[in-house]
């Protein structure tokens, strides 16, 4: 696998921002007591690897659509439904169940659905339209439902329930909403719609509408003779509050926790519940009987491995860069917000982390087995939301597929990326298992991502198994469910490696940045994030250039008989002088390459409508190029566009080695409509060897005839490389991607553009060009 480059920034060197992002505020490196400064900017500079096999994906079901109450402003809350797990009623009816924070449970009978109870119209405090986890949470039944026909759920209610019910503890502060965890006992454990009896055993207030009570659950490898047979635990969010409290570490607090009650005992401080006599914390003075686990900020989903020693698995979502997978056991401390992952946190500075201190082994802290960091792209603000949660998920243990046996899988429910690691990897005190993406199928065998089969950038991905094994995804973004059926060998990499070891920026558009899909995610080493300026997420759309492609660019002029600035293009810009930082690979660069697919979707050139005759053109067309250390959004370092030469327009290689200094053009002999035909995905590639003064242009892998059309030494050559600066970005589709002005729009697509940092020679241009259709 190959690293991740790591760029270090410092206090002066601002994150450089496309247009149409607000600059982040200037942060000041933080220090150590001892003032000596240590920040950890990747913390965890290893990217999951590869995996060697994928998932096959079956729909299973579609749930109706559903609205949160009341109507939600926060648009990540205005999904198709919020249905947010799938599992078994243990009846061996065979049926399952799906809760929907928006209210509904359903019962999944084979191909029928069943609202068996609806939380929205049953509470008149019922809440769900503020807070990603408010609404009702969690279901789980009893393991012996079917004859006591009890089962437990979680919601949410309103600030009304909290001027007038009593918590089981004390409110937090200022409280918004409250979780309230009822018993309900169905008097037809059969029918498909609930009748009978239910009570209300555990009521607390969190001050905001996050982290409240997540899942509750009993462990369903216990048995009728173990300690653990009947127990309810209640995984309990810090409330929000955990960043700049010690609620988490207070154990006379119930939030950022694991609670473990008996649901059929009654010695709890309300009488509704018991206490296990062997929870960890029983008899201690100031402490709650109840705490199983401790020291959490959102505690979201747990499960226990069905073989070996029966473990239990938290994924816990972290504040600002660790998302971690733990074996929970009791007694334990997680270390929030003390720590973040195996790291040291501080409040006042959560755009950085910090090494444990020498004296942490006596602090007695419980830390992963398993954690992937954000990795936020370089020019987003480092105190944003990069859209990324783990999305605790399930170990695999059943026969059908064999190969994700002994396999924890689990995801980012924002963006949908699917992992696993080996449980037997998994070892508390042991470093950290490997993580490996699973590449995923359709049952026709095309390699999609969850934001493909959701056609959504945010994905809002949960699991679920039922009793046989059968392991599930769902989505938020469209309802939709659907089984592991199979498991089938991995695709390969388009990338070859030799372009991989000077692969700056790649962009696939499959990857929309799922904290804005307006913009798109670097597959390169630089995750400098690319903005698809006035189309947004329209600018993707279903075409691929070659096998295995999903999705490409549309670029296009928007109006071309009136002035404006809509044009569909995409770029990377920076007012700061100092340039992109994430781009600075080339910054003195001895050469580079440009390449990528394109297509021609309409009349090119474009309509000049700032000119006076309406009948006059614009003299290029714009394709891809890095702009140079001083641009104003046109000037380029290095440039693929179709330019007028002579009168004459001409694919062209145009590059700059010096800022504010002269450009060369190496113009194609061949007419650029037999280069590039109407409505044709066609590789194109140029290359520029700063050290030399030479450039070529490249079609589907063969070299292009071609000549220079400034003579002499424009780049004034000396041996060494471009200018020591930073580009001020990248352009595609046409000039100026600070979108203040139109220049040379593209009537086209593009698919899989890649920058490179070095002159590639025509061996390497043609393997990557076969690659695409090899792999």
């Amino acid at each position: 696998m190959r690293q991740k480059r790591t760029w270090w920034l410092s206090a002066v060197t601002a994150i450089a921002l496309t247009g149409a992002l607000a600059a982040p505020p200037v942060l000041a490196v933080p220090t150590t007591a001892e003032g000596a400064a240590e920040p950890i900017t990747d913390p965890i500079p290893e990217d999951p690897e590869r995996a060697s096999l994928g998932l096959v994906l079956e729909e299973y079901a579609q749930l109706p659509a559903t609205d949160p109450i009341p109507d939600p402003t926060d648009e990540r809350l205005m999904r198709h439904n919020r249905i947010n797990y799938i599992g078994e009623v243990p009846d061996e009816s065979g049926r399952r169940y799906v809760p929907d924070l928006n209210g509904p449970l359903y019962l999944l009978d084979g191909k029928d659905q069943h609202v068996y109870l609806d939380f929205a119209s049953r509470f008149d405090r019922f809440f769900s339209g503020r807070g990603l986890g408010s609404g009702f949470g969690f279901v789980t039944f009893h393991p012996e439902f079917a004859k006591n026909g009890k089962f437990y759920t979680v919601h949410t209610e309103d600030e009304k329930a909290i001027e007038t019910e009593e918590p089981t503890y004390p409110n937090q502060p200022d409280a918004t909403v409250q979780s309230v965890v009822t018993e309900w006992t169905a008097s037809d454990p059969g029918a498909n719609e609930f009748h009978g009896t239910h009570r209300e055993i555990f009521r607390f207030g969190f001050t905001t509408q996050i982290h409240a009570i997540q899942q509750i659950d009993f462990n369903p490898t216990a048995r009728p003779a173990d300690p653990d047979y009947g127990l309810l635990y209640l995984a309990v969010g810090d409330g929000g509050i955990g960043v700049g409290t010690d609620v988490p570490q207070d154990l006379t607090n119930p939030a950022g926790k694991i609670l473990r009650i008996d649901p059929s005992g009654d010695n709890g401080p309300n009488g509704a519940y018991g206490i296990p006599p062997d929870n960890p914390f029983v008899g201690q003075q100031s402490t709650l009987g109840e705490i199983y686990a401790y020291g959490m900020r959102d505690p979201h989903r747990f499960t226990w491995d069905p073989a070996g020693r029966n473990a239990m698995y938290l994924g816990h979502i972290g504040q600002h860069a660790i998302e971690a997978v733990y074996e929970v056991r009791a007694g334990d401390n997680l270390g929030w917000s003390e720590r973040e992952g195996r790291f040291r946190f501080d409040p006042e500075h959560q755009c950085y982390l910090y090494p444990l201190p020498d004296d942490d082994a006596e602090l007695g802290y419980t830390y992963p087995v398993a954690a992937y960091d954000h990795d936020p792209p370089l020019n987003w603000p480092c105190n944003s939301d990069s859209g990324h949660a783990i999305s605790g998920g399930q170990v695999y243990r059943g026969a059908e597929l064999p190969q994700l046996r002994g396999k924890y899988i689990f995801g980012d429910l924002v963006d949908g990326q699917v992992f696993y690691t080996d449980v037997a990897r998994m070892k508390r005190g042991a470093p950290r298992a490997p993580i490996h993406e699973l590449q995923l199928f359709d049952t026709s065998g095309t390699q999609l991502r969850m934001s493909d089969f959701v056609a959504d950038g945010r994905v809002d991905l949960r699991f679920g198994m039922d009793t046989s094994d059968n392991l599930y995804l769902l989505a938020k973004a469209n309802g939709k469910i659907w089984r592991v059926a199979d498991t089938r060998p991995a695709v390969p990499s388009e990338v070859t490696k030799q372009v991989a070891g000077n692969l700056v920026a790649h962009y696939d558009f499959e990857r929309p940045f799922a904290a804005d899909d307006t913009q798109e995610l670097d597959r390169g080493d630089s995750n400098t994030l690319l903005e698809l300026l006035n189309g947004g997420t329209d600018m993707r759309v279903p075409d691929g250039a070659f096998p295995g492609s999903n999705n490409a660019l549309q670029l296009r002029q928007v109006a071309p008989e009136q002035p404006g600035n809509d044009d569909w293009k995409a770029g990377v810009w920076s007012d700061d002088g100092d340039g992109v930082e994430s781009l600075r690979a080339f910054n003195g660069a001895d050469g580079m390459t440009i390449m990528g697919w394109f297509k021609m979707t309409g009349e090119n050139p474009s309509p000049n409508p700032t000119a006076p005759d309406p009948r006059d053109r614009f003299n290029a067309v714009g394709l891809a190029g890095v702009l140079s250390g001083d641009s104003d959004g046109h000037d380029v370092r290095a440039l693929l566009e179709l330019i007028e030469v002579d009168g004459e327009l001409k694919l062209v290689a145009l590059g700059r080695r010096l800022d504010g200094g002269a450009s060369q053009t190496f113009a194609a002999h061949n007419d650029w409509q037999q280069v590039l035909p109407p409505g044709q995905w066609v590789h194109l590639a140029a290359t520029f060897d700063f050290t030399t003064g030479t450039m070529a242009l490249y079609a589907n892998g063969k070299p292009l005839p071609g000549s220079y059309t400034v003579d002499g030494d424009p780049w004034q050559v000396d041996g060494t490389g471009t200018t020591a600066s930073n580009p001020r970005g990248i352009k595609i589709g046409g000039s100026f991607p600070q979108n203040d002005r139109e220049r040379n729009p593209c009537n086209c697509r593009a698919d899989s553009l890649m920058f490179l940092d070095t002159a590639a020679d025509a061996s390497v241009i043609k393997r990557q060009y076969q690659r695409f259709f090899t792999r």
